[in-house]
């Protein structure tokens, strides 16, 4: 038994395992375990470092840092005399992150993120629902609130004071659009979206010069994106856009605007539209349209004829309430592109300016089957061109526009600058309308003759006639005077850009005359203005056959003074539903009263020969001027009504008058000239009496003055005879004496 128990003791012995080979096996498998994880540690590090390294450095350094732009402040736009007619002002953009507003419970962070929509939209004028949906949204941004005022968002902040919440709301500076001037020359400046971008006029095409560069900041963050120091942050400052000035004088924009308004009204018309150039430089002084809207509200508008119909019209539709007509619109200009075509004749020497029983019209012209007829019942009979003018006659210009033809036409027409773009630098400029040089019919012919038939812009019409009032010499029209430098004040000219001369000097002399002619004595007397030389040419245009709806259009254009043009006005009024709707009556008064107001504001003296002043009493007595100063005799002859003509190298304050022609005591219409001589000039100049015989009196003294000549007259009609005689050497200032009688 022991024996046995003794083996059995034994063998269990043999059996069990020592406590250190259970620990030195626990400690190696630990031992291995941790070496591999230091190994996949090691070799992930390498990865991250090696692999990764690069794309997480500029994750986190995203996820560390704001790159927050700066919105730079849009350019202004200036007229030419410095009043600003568009500016930006500071307003700021507010936005929320929706996750950051919260409660301790759900249903504290639903009250306060109700709380807040509320406040939003009682704030800024908002949809309440609307604005909830964005405060509970999950995204991680939300805009609320863009150009809004300073009160608002002093009324915002007071509010969040009040209800303790400094957390998720965000106000970013920002800049708004104000236009000064609300309707003012809407269709020239045009006005921006809400990003701050122009998308019409001005504003549109010269965008990138008004726009400016953004700046930006950069700067580290901290878990929950508020800024934190960094001495590595960077600052670049916005660059501000420049600044544009206009050739527009808002003065004479104002005045355009007033009377093409009272006219488009009283006339019962669609639209209507003013363009006033100078000649010498194409400098646009106004361009005026109506109806117009409030740059300021833009989708808003002003004018009974888009309210009436603003919700029936399409997204498309709409924006013709913002489509500048004289540049992107073309129409029939009728009887004022006469003087385009009169010019051509004269200058390729077909005929002239006072060739007796030149035309003649019995009332229509026949073209086959087809008869056009003058626009009035009747025949004018036997013409001149000038009558051809002054009465506006329809066959009398067929009659010319066979003997030129349409290659000779054409090359002018291109020369005038009427079958291209002016490049005026407006959006949305359209060209012209012309037939087919080469597959032009008679009767088209004869209706391009007196302006139907094609299509011109109004600029483009304007612009052509400004070479007739410019020497012969065409200009691009110019709407931008110069671009300031926001910053720096640098200022890059806008240069004055001569096209070509298109007539001699001598054809525009006459064309001048003639247009003279047409308001003293034809259909343009409406656009008279008292103590002014005006010329003009009237236009009535009908619509095609298959544009009736479209109605006639009136219009009007003029220079002034008309033997020395400073100034060219172009005036249109289409679809007037009055009795009269000739360009005469409707548009001759719109001239007149813009002229009236735009020439004195310009300083342009009156020049006008008062030939209807020949009784006693309504003449000027010349004063004495001589022993006086230059300047006190300037001074004196200018009081009463008379221009004087001196030439000194001195001071005029001092150098005395020594001599003077005419005489003091002289009685003599208005507006004539008074040679004045002092020791230091002497000298007399002498010139040749025109022939003055068959012109009106109006032709007669503008004849004169243009010799520097007086004249007096005796009786009405035209001039039957002259003093002196035609051809006569007489000194400058001297008075030709003409008798003036109606011819049977």
């Amino acid at each position: 038994m022991d024996k046995g128990n003794k083996k059995i003791r034994t063998f269990h012995k043999k059996q069990k395992t020592p406590a250190n080979a259970v620990t030195s096996g626990r400690l190696r498998a630990c031992m291995f375990c941790l070496f591999a994880v230091l190994l996949f540690l090691i070799f992930r590090i390498g990865f991250l470092q090696f692999v990764q390294g690069a794309e997480l450095k500029e994750k986190a350094y995203k996820q560390q840092t704001i790159n927050k732009l700066i919105s730079p402040k849009r350019g202004n736009i200036l007229d030419s005399t410095g009043k600003v007619l568009a500016t930006s002002a500071q307003v700021d953009t507010v936005s929320i992150n929706p996750t950051k507003i919260k409660g301790k419970t759900d249903r504290e962070t639903k009250e306060k993120k109700e709380k807040l929509a509320k406040a939003f939209s009682e704030i800024f004028e908002l949809d309440y629902e609307e604005t909830l949906a964005k405060v509970t949204s999950t995204s991680s941004i939300q805009t609320i609130a863009k150009k809004v005022e300073q009160d608002k968002i002093d009324k915002l902040k007071t509010w969040m004071k009040d209800n303790n919440i400094s957390v998720g709301i965000n106000i970013d500076e920002d800049t708004k659009r104000y236009y000064p001037y609300n309707n003012l020359a809407a269709y020239v400046i045009g006005f921006c979206n809400s990003e701050n971008q122009g998308i019409y006029g001005v504003e549109r095409s010269y965008n990138s010069y008004l726009t400016g560069t953004p700046g930006k900041i950069v700067t580290s963050t901290d878990v929950y994106k508020d800024e934190i120091s960094d001495e590595n942050g960077q600052y670049i400052e916005a660059e501000n856009g420049n600044n544009i000035v206009l050739t527009i004088d808002a003065n004479i924009q104002a005045i355009a605007e007033k009377y093409l308004k009272e006219a488009v009204e009283l006339n019962n018309a669609r639209n209507g539209n003013v363009i006033i150039m100078k000649p010498s430089t194409g400098d646009i002084l106004a361009m005026a349209q109506y109806p117009d809207y409030d740059l300021n509200t833009p989708f808003t508008p002003t004018s009974l004829y888009w309210q009436d119909r603003w919700e029936s019209l399409s997204s498309s539709d709409k924006t013709e309430m913002y489509r500048n007509i004289m540049v992107s619109s073309g129409y029939d200009p009728g009887s004022t592109f006469k003087l385009i075509n009169s010019a051509i004749a004269l200058e390729e020497d077909i005929t002239d300016t006072d060739v007796t029983d030149d035309f003649n019209c019995i009332g229509y012209e026949n073209f086959g089957e087809t008869r056009i007829n003058c626009w009035t019942t009747g025949a004018h009979g036997k013409q001149t061109l000038r009558q051809v003018l002054e009465n506006s006659c329809n066959p009398g210009m067929m009659q010319l526009g066979a003997r030129v033809g349409e290659r000779t036409f054409y090359k002018y027409y291109d020369a005038f600058g009427l079958l291209s773009k002016t490049k005026v630098g407006l959006p949305d400029e359209i060209n012209s309308y012309f037939h087919n040089r080469d597959k032009i019919w008679s009767i088209e012919l004869a209706a391009m003759s007196f302006g139907q038939g094609i299509k011109v812009t109004p600029l483009q019409l304007i612009s052509s006639i400004s070479a007739i009032a410019n020497d012969g010499i065409l200009m691009k029209p110019k709407i931008v005077q110069k671009i300031v430098n926001s910053e720096t004040n640098a200022v890059t000219e806008i240069e004055t850009e001569q096209i070509r001369q298109v007539i001699s000097t001598e054809t525009a002399s006459k064309m001048l005359d003639m247009m003279e002619s047409v308001v003293t004595d034809g259909t343009g007397s409406k656009g008279s203005v008292s103590g002014y030389s005006v010329g003009g040419k009237t236009g009535t245009s009908e619509p095609p056959a298959n544009e009736e709806e479209f109605g006639y259009v009136a219009s009007f254009v003029a220079v002034a003074p008309a033997q020395n043009p400073e100034i060219i006005i172009l005036v249109a009024i289409y679809d007037p539903h009055v009795k009269n709707y000739h360009g005469g009556p409707v548009c001759g008064p719109v001239i007149s009263k813009i002229l009236s107001e735009v020439l004195p504001y310009l300083g342009i003296s009156p020049d006008k020969i008062d030939v209807g002043s020949t009784s006693s009493s309504q003449l000027i007595t010349i004063p004495d001027v001589e022993n006086k100063t230059v300047a006190e005799a300037q001074k004196n002859l200018t009081n009463v009504g008379l221009r004087c003509n001196f030439t000194i190298n001195g001071n005029k304050n001092e150098t005395l008058v020594t001599n003077q022609v005419p005489k003091a005591g002289t009685q003599l219409p208005s507006n004539s000239l008074v040679m004045l001589y002092t020791e230091e000039n002497s000298v007399r100049t002498s010139t040749n009496v025109p022939k003055l015989t068959g012109l009106t009196a109006t032709q007669a003294a503008n004849s004169l003055k243009a010799k520097n000549l007086n004249i007096s007259i005796e009786g009405s009609g035209v001039v039957t005879s002259q003093e002196p005689t035609a051809g006569t050497s007489v000194e400058q200032g001297s008075i030709v004496k003409v008798i003036l009688d109606n011819p049977q």
